[in-house]
């Protein structure tokens, strides 16, 4: 009796993933290009190519996705971009949103 009770608790902790966060970056309109494209190279690990992509997303839309992950690592990741632009004295922001 209880084994199958088991086999059923055991089930639905397996289905249960961490909750994941998108990663954007805000437009805004004093940070140049490069930087962004830098940001998205350096701390999010794209391609020149992607981050061009993404860079241009931003410049359009108001924001784009950088990408998504564990709570942990998207906030790591917003902090790295505050202090990078910081430093660069540009005001560029990211943001994370439940995914």
């Amino acid at each position: 009796m209880s084994t199958h009770t088991e086999f059923e608790l055991y089930d639905e902790i397996a289905l249960k993933y961490p909750q994941k966060y998108k990663v954007f970056l805000l437009n805004d309109d004093y940070t140049s290009m490069e930087f962004v494209i830098d940001i998205l190279m350096s701390i999010f690990h794209k391609s020149y190519e992607d981050a061009q992509k993404t860079m241009l997303e931003v410049h359009e839309n108001g924001k784009g996705l950088c990408g998504v992950y564990s709570y942990e690592v998207a906030e790591t990741k917003i902090m790295q971009v505050k202090r990078k632009a910081k430093e660069s004295s540009f005001p560029l922001k990211a943001m994370m949103e439940k995914e």
